[in-house]
């Protein structure tokens, strides 16, 4: 049975960073599962999700923590084999509208007030086309709990996107609903 092992990995942004990580990973064994990495501000900021066998997960981790002697912030969360948890499914959802403070945190207190987890998350700040304006755009991955209704999610997002004065797209199994 494999244990999983989520590590994030952040320092001064350099060449070789993934190379040290996945070094470490192969000389016990472990599978690279999946990861998402970037640089931020000059910073690389990575996170891995290792598969590897129960006797050696402890090692690997230990392995794993003396990479912060290169500089790098390292904290690993495991995971042992369990039981299936309850069923969710995936909708995508893309928001864009005016810079300002307090969107991301308006948008995840919307969701998670309605059992909403947030599986994946992206935004940027870019410049509108024609005004050169500041727009932030959101993209993300949202695990809906089976008991809520894609029409239930939209409605509540239709009050967000009027609240904010932002655009937000919801699409599930490629069709896509449309909040103002």
């Amino acid at each position: 049975m494999a244990t999983s092992l989520v590590i994030t990995a952040i320092g001064a942004d350099r060449p070789g960073i993934v190379n040290a990580v996945s070094d470490v990973a192969q000389r016990f064994g472990a599978n690279w599962a999946g990861s998402r990495m970037a640089s931020l501000a000059g910073q690389f900021a990575g996170m891995v999700h290792f598969e590897v066998s129960a006797g050696q997960a402890d090692a690997l981790a230990a392995a794993l923590q003396e990479l912060e002697s290169t500089g790098l912030a390292i904290v690993i969360a495991r995971t042992d084999p369990s039981p299936t948890t309850a069923a969710r499914r995936a909708v995508r959802l893309e928001l864009v509208g005016q810079d300002r403070p307090g969107i991301v945190r308006d948008l995840s207190g919307s969701l998670a007030h309605l059992g909403v987890s947030i599986d994946e998350l992206q935004t940027s700040v870019v410049s509108a086309a024609m005004s050169g304006e500041r727009l932030f755009k959101v993209e993300a991955v949202l695990a809906l709990p089976a008991a809520l209704r894609t029409r239930e999610l939209q409605a509540a997002l239709e009050n967000l996107a009027n609240e904010m004065m932002v655009d937000i797209e919801l699409a599930e199994d490629g069709a896509a609903a449309t909040a103002p």
